[in-house]
């Protein structure tokens, strides 16, 4: 009779070994998740390198060993996953900041008051920076129907906005246009 299969020399070694592992790593980790994210691990590295593993008692020391550098590995994960968010949370913060406050923004307040479909015309142009036909793409109509939506939009924020008294110079000649009736 020769050596047994992988898979049931892999059965015999978790069956064997399982219990040592799961106490090892539940006394170096807290989290539940964290408990069975290693032990998966572990016993995924020993599947892969079932060759590799001692035999005997041997195999439990080689798979602590293999839970140590999971261990190692997961804990230096978490600490660049907490420095991402750290910093995320701070760079948001500082958006956040910088953003105009929108309430007193009286452009904003124009914009706000079109219709949803031309708000959301004009922001696929302004603010996601689309050309008219990946626009026509996004919103599924022809570029020429696409045309004339985006030219009455601009035609009912350039109202808003002259409504709002705001100097529309500011916005150029074509906002100053578009208010007062010119197309």
């Amino acid at each position: 009779m020769g050596p047994p299969e992988p898979e049931q020399r892999f059965e015999a070694i978790y069956l064997a070994h399982y219990g040592a592992i799961a106490t090892y790593v539940r006394r170096r980790t807290d989290s539940s998740d964290d408990i069975a994210d290693v032990i998966a691990e572990t016993f995924t590295t020993a599947w892969r390198r079932i060759d590799d593993i001692p035999d005997g008692d041997e195999a439990r020391l080689w798979l602590y060993g293999v839970a140590r550098r999971t261990l190692a590995n997961h804990h230096r994960g978490q600490s660049r996953r907490a420095g991402l968010a750290t910093r995320l949370r701070e760079e948001a913060a500082d958006w956040a900041h910088s953003m105009p406050d929108r309430d007193s923004d009286a452009a904003y307040q124009a914009f706000k008051r079109l219709p949803d479909q031309d708000r959301e015309l004009l922001a696929l142009v302004a603010w996601e920076g689309l050309s008219q036909p990946e626009i026509a793409k996004v919103l599924g109509c022809s570029r020429g129907a696409l045309r004339i939506r985006l030219h009455r939009a601009r035609k009912r924020l350039a109202k808003q906005l002259a409504a709002a008294e705001l100097d529309l110079t500011r916005y150029g000649a074509h906002a100053v246009a578009l208010a007062e009736g010119q197309s």
